[in-house]
């Protein structure tokens, strides 16, 4: 933590930003160059800090994701090579530097908002509400891919006026720090139930959060789905069974008190607006689909699904080789590489559709969404024994993702795509059809083991390559749908693994503190909500 925060110190403090789409660029200035901030102002600099890793950046996509989660999750194809099953060091970095980034400006914010006086905190009191969300959503996320992470005593050098040496930050563990946001989450979704804001400060809401653009209901939503998301994750560890099935019946049978992201109108993500601004997904194309890469190429599972299940999603997502006479054929983990390596050369692969992904510079920071959050509900209705509700949630949750990739398809703006045309949507009909599919159908599962999985295969099919760390945590989480991969025997390291390691900086610049959990930083020991 000591060189990340040297990093940061000099550019920590975030200013003059204005999220209107069409100024965004001009109003934002270098923060390096900045000497002062405010509340409002600092609100805004925390939802910047990770904007390339909400919308579909080419780091995170190319550097991170193309190597790691997306060859996990068989969300891509790609060709196997010695060592594939050791995360790079330079992916793995670039997230944990972005995260500390994010959590540094948090602290900035708090930092300012701690300095005023009391009648001045109740009017930006939302600004700390959100921004907390916002902060509690990614370090979920560094969580389930690390475990224990500096969390609570992170972040905090200039709050301790530049202090080194009390700036170390312990590591604190995964379950503690799940324990703290669920708390924090619980009464943030309380206090956001009374708030007030006055016009003023409705209006500065508004124009600082590029997020939600000051919808309080969107904030209670994303709010309550978060939990909900927590919640589920730790719905099998002991410890957190009784809790877990208390606050999601709370949530979920008290819509007014704890609305939850019900439908894509509702979908918590960075829209983009005008691709002249900072707020764009320009980085999506040479970060996915960069030639001879394998960032775009298809996996055979996620392709021999859809073809065999007729899936409504599948034009949309994919799009054949251009040698392929219009067939979707993937790439097999299992084969040799110079099966694999043919197979690629000879323009049969289907990749991901440009059309709706990576040449879409209006494609969402995707968050949290409505098809995300009704297989969810399906997951806790079936383990309730509500069979009808849990048919109901995943059914609903399969249209609504067949929607949710359509809506993409009809932003998008992408030219220059050669040997391809633009797919249609796909129609009611065939998503009706679909469901009713023997692979698909609710009914042709006899058993709850059977729904489960069900329900894990539509989570896995709906996240790919847009919610990579949704994808990967459910994977290990329910050990569903299994997936076949080639042993490198070469390494120690013979297959994925289930988490990540700490980078390299850290263990160098905070050496004491990494002792702590030196023993369980490695490739195969699990997450603690990994229990099956």
């Amino acid at each position: 933590m000591k060189k990340i925060s040297l990093l940061l110190l000099s550019g920590l403090l975030l200013a003059n930003v204005s999220c209107k789409e069409s100024e965004f660029t001009a109003a934002y200035p270098d923060p390096a160059k900045i000497a002062a901030t405010t509340v409002e102002k600092q609100f805004t600099g925390v939802l910047y800090a990770n904007r390339d890793y909400v919308l579909p950046g080419y780091r995170f996509y190319f550097v991170t994701l193309r190597t790691t989660i997306n060859h996990y999750t068989q969300a891509t194809g790609w060709v196997n090579a010695s060592g594939q099953y050791i995360p790079g060091s330079s992916g793995v970095e670039d997230v944990w530097y972005t995260y500390y980034n994010t959590l540094a400006q948090y602290r900035e914010l708090q930092k300012v908002y701690n300095a005023l006086p009391a009648d001045q905190q109740k009017d930006r009191r939302i600004f700390m509400l959100a921004a907390a969300v916002y902060v509690y959503d990614f370090t979920q996320k560094m969580v389930d891919v690390h475990g224990a992470i500096p969390f609570s005593e992170a972040g905090l050098l200039s709050t301790k006026g530049g202090d080194y040496s009390s700036s170390s930050a312990k590591f604190d563990t995964a379950e503690s720090i799940y324990t703290f946001m669920l708390d924090d989450l619980k009464s943030i979704a309380t206090e956001l139930n009374s708030i007030t804001l006055n016009a003023g400060y409705q209006r500065s809401f508004q124009t600082q959060d590029f997020l939600n653009k000051g919808d309080m209901t969107l904030w209670k939503r994303y709010t309550n789905s978060l939990r909900l998301r927590m919640l589920n994750r730790v719905s099998d560890v002991s410890a957190f069974q009784s809790r877990a099935n208390t606050e999601m019946a709370e949530i979920l049978n008290n819509a007014t008190t704890y609305p939850i992201v019900e439908t894509n109108a509702q979908n918590i993500q960075v829209n983009v607006f005008d691709i002249n601004t900072d707020i764009n997904s320009k980085g999506f194309r040479d970060g996915l689909a960069s030639d001879g890469w394998y960032g775009n190429t298809a996996g055979k599972a996620i392709i021999d699904n859809m073809n065999a299940n007729s899936d409504p999603r599948l034009k949309v997502l994919f799009e054949p080789g251009a040698n392929a006479a219009g067939k979707y054929i993937g790439i097999d983990p299992t084969a040799t590489e110079a099966v694999q390596t043919a197979l690629y050369n000879s323009g049969q692969v289907a990749i991901y559709n440009r059309y709706t992904t990576s040449h879409n510079q209006f494609f969402p920071g995707v968050l949290i969404n409505a098809a995300q959050m009704n297989l969810i509900k399906a997951e806790y209705y079936l383990r309730t024994n509500n069979d009808a509700s849990a048919k109901t949630a995943y059914e609903t949750a399969i249209t609504q993702s067949v929607e949710f990739y359509n809506s993409i398809l009809a932003k998008t703006n992408a030219t220059g795509i050669t040997n391809s045309t633009i797919p249609s949507p796909a129609t009611a009909a065939s998503i009706t059809a679909y469901i009713a599919g023997k692979g698909v159908n609710w009914g042709s599962a006899t058993t709850n083991a059977d729904k489960l999985k069900l329900i894990a295969t539509q989570k896995w099919l709906h996240y790919n390559v847009v919610q990579p760390f949704e994808n990967w945590a459910d994977i290990r989480r329910l050990d569903y749908p299994v997936l076949s991969f080639q042993v490198d025997n070469a390494n120690n390291q013979t297959l994925p693994p289930v988490r990540w390691t700490i980078p390299g900086n850290e263990i160098t610049y905070n050496t004491t503190n990494y002792a702590a959990v030196k023993a369980s930083d490695n490739l195969t020991t699990k997450i603690f909500w990994d229990v099956k």
